[in-house]
This record gives structure tokens, C-alpha cells and sequence, in this order.
């Protein structure tokens, strides 16, 4: 099949900044682009050939969306897969699988799928209902703290929860969820992998991740990670047995816990670009979207190594700000060399909202640490 300039049209599903910045791959290779996302203030809006408004959970609307396309990927896992099943059935190349995602959209039963395959993951109880947590805590069946999360629908921080206490389940959603134990880690780490149909499969060089202590947002993302050569093979070999339990196509980011033992334990998984992978597109030879569009396309992996050190510094909304965005400051850090502002083109700002990133590159690895210090505390998304 023909891609480059052609009546090949690959849809997207979703249309935030991830699309956003698939978009720029697609453009520069004149890919044709069709994008579904249910806000007419989509990121994605602005890049794309044909944009089309609609329900993404809505399985009529992805259904008549995605017969219109040739290939069809996702930038959010929060789709319907029922019509992604559907689709799949009437020849109509769905990447990621609708079987991997909806493994992958229950955190429950991602959980369970690492543990039928040996995939070495935390201790965790499922449970149907908030109220069924307080009795297996006064039953001793669940010990304090832990780790709650929500099974469905969780982004950005929202929908996981450390409860301490029986009185934090108070202020937890009800629903399925599950209760996992809290692990002493060292580092949190992650590895993207790529994969296309012939089966080729490439991984990123480890990211160490630090996480805003209120938010649980990551907030810097370090590339090279900061670890022994032992645990890095330790984490790569795990990664790649997680990519080949999945089988699946494009991008998959695995996010894992370094213990006090230097085991690796995975946390959990995003069949997408993702968030570690943002440095990529100054720090690598083959960016994250780049490689996820070659492998959805069935095309050759680029190269993943890192051409220098490079940090990511998340942007978001400043607590107390509600409103237009203003950048303050940003002036300022884009006359630091190596820092390359990503602004995702969301006009209105709000507290802990993503709103873009910084990458900080250097071949000094301290020294791209220090720098996005110094822009972190410089730069202010405010209204």
C-alpha cells in the first residue's frame, strides 16, 4: 500500500496533544489524516485533513468513523472497542488490537493478564464496590497503606489514590477498582516499545520518571535513566516480555517500579505514545511518533538510541488559575540553549492541566537535570 501522497487515509481516535504531535510525523511524510474527538477545541484540530466531532465511547460514532479509513490508531485508550472488534471483522486495520485494548482499558484485568503471564507486577485485591475495601480491612483481608485505583477512566493522576486511612475511602469514586500494595521503589522507570506487523520490535532507552508529590503527575522525565547497567537489562528484558504477551502493533510504554531489591515490577501499560517519550523528539534519532506511525503502517523502526541526555519538564496549570493561559516567563527559558517549549494548544487553563512540555538536551546529563530545574521554577502557566 502506498502512504506517502496518496488516497491512503489513516484515522486517529482522540485529538489532544498526542495527536497533535502524531500530526507533525503525518505531515511531514503528506499522510493523509482523519481525526474523531468529541471537542470542537481539539489540539489536533488545527493539523489534521479531516476533522470530525463525535463521541469516542459512542460505538456508532467510531464505527462510521472508522469505515472511512484505511488504518486506524489511538491516542487515548478511553475508545469503544466493541466497535474497534467490529471494525477489525470488516478488514478495516485497527493498531492497537480492539483484544489488547480492552485488556489494557481495565486496570483489573491488566492486572490479571500480567499475572497469567508471569509478568512480575504488585499484590493487588479487586473489588466491585468502594464499600467492599472497609470490610476487608476490618476482616484483615487488606492491610494499610495502599494504593487505590479507579478500574476505568483514570488519566493524569486522577482515579489512583494512597489511602492511609479508612476515612481517605471517603473521598474515593465508587465503583470496580483495585487495592494494590504499596511498593518502597527506588526509582520509577520506563521503557517504550515498538512493534509493527512483521513482528520487528525495538525498545527506547530506560527513562527515569519523578512524580509531583500532590498532582501524581509525572514531572520530569530523565533520559538517560540514572540506574546500573544490571537493573536496566532487568528492565528490558521485562518490557519486551510485556510487549510480547500483548503481541501488540505501535508504541507500548511500559511504566515499572524499581524496588529496594532492584526488582523490576510493572506498574502499568499505554499502547501509545506517551508521556516518557516526549523527550524523544529532540533527544532520539526517531521520535516516539515517528516510530509509532512506521509501526502502524507496518514500516522499518527507526533508529531509538539518544543522540544526547535529555530531560522533559511537564507544563501545567498553576494551582489558583482558572482561564486563558499565559506562558509567563517563557521568553526566558527559550533564550537558555537546549530547552524547546511544546505548547499543546489548549487556550484555557486550569490547576494540574496539561497544557505542553519542555525538553532540555545536553550532553551532560547533570546539567540537563539543573537546567530543568531552573525552568521548572521559571516558567508559570497561569490565567
Amino acid at each position: 500500500m502506498t502512504y506517502f501522497s496518496s488516497n491512503f487515509k489513516l484515522g486517529i481516535l482522540g485529538g489532544g496533544q498526542l495527536g497533535k504531535m502524531l500530526l507533525t510525523e503525518t505531515r511531514k511524510f503528506d499522510i493523509y489524516t482523519c481525526v474523531l474527538d468529541p471537542s470542537d477545541e481539539a489540539p489536533s484540530k488545527i493539523a489534521c485533513n479531516e476533522f470530525t466531532k463525535g463521541d469516542l465511547m459512542d460505538y456508532d460514532t467510531v464505527l462510521d468513523f472508522g469505515r472511512k479509513v484505511d488504518v486506524l490508531t489511538i491516542e487515548i485508550e478511553n475508545v469503544n472497542a466493541n466497535a474497534l472488534e467490529t471494525l477489525e471483522k470488516e478488514g478495516i486495520k485497527v493498531f492497537p488490537s480492539s483484544k489488547t485494548l480492552k485488556t489494557i482499558q481495565n486496570k483489573a484485568t491488566q492486572k490479571l493478564f500480567y499475572v497469567d503471564h508471569n509478568i512480575p507486577t504488585a499484590d493487588f485485591a479487586r473489588f466491585a464496590y468502594v464499600s467492599e475495601i472497609e470490610d476487608a480491612i476490618d476482616n484483615g483481608g487488606l492491610h494499610l497503606p495502599f494504593v487505590w485505583k479507579a478500574a476505568q477512566f483514570g488519566y493524569d493522576g486522577n482515579g489512583v489514590k494512597v489511602v492511609r486511612s479508612k476515612s481517605d475511602l471517603k473521598e474515593l469514586k465508587d465503583g470496580e477498582c483495585i487495592a494494590e500494595t504499596m511498593i518502597p521503589f527506588k526509582n520509577e522507570l520506563a521503557v517504550i516499545v515498538s512493534r509493527n506487523s512483521n513482528g520487528d520490535v525495538k525498545t527506547y532507552p530506560i527513562v527515569e520518571m519523578e512524580f509531583h508529590p500532590e498532582a501524581n503527575q509525572v514531572e520530569y522525565v530523565i533520559c538517560p535513566a540514572r540506574i546500573d547497567a544490571r537493573v536496566a537489562e532487568k528492565a528490558h528484558k521485562v518490557a519486551l516480555k510485556v510487549s510480547d504477551a500483548f503481541h501488540h502493533v505501535g508504541l507500548l510504554a511500559v511504566e515499572m517500579f524499581q524496588t529496594q531489591n532492584d526488582e523490576i515490577l510493572v506498574n502499568e501499560v499505554a499502547p501509545r505514545p506517551h508521556n516518557s517519550g516526549h523527550h524523544t523528539i529532540e533527544s532520539s534519532y526517531t521520535s516516539q511518533f515517528e516510530q509509532h506511525l512506521r509501526a502502524v503502517l507496518n514500516l522499518p523502526l527507526g533508529k531509538t538510541g539518544h543522540k544526547v541526555a535529555g530531560v522533559m519538564v511537564n507544563l501545567v496549570g498553576a494551582e489558583g488559575f482558572s482561564g486563558a493561559v499565559v506562558y509567563e516567563n517563557i521568553e526566558q527559558i527559550m533564550a537558555m540553549d537546549g530547552v524547546t517549549p511544546h505548547i499543546y494548544g489548549k487556550n484555557q487553563t486550569r490547576p494540574f492541566r496539561k497544557m505542553g512540555h519542555v525538553t532540555i538536551v545536553n550532553e551532560d546529563l547533570n546539567e540537563a537535570r539543573k537546567i530543568a530545574e531552573d525552568v521548572k521554577n521559571l516558567i508559570k502557566v497561569i490565567s
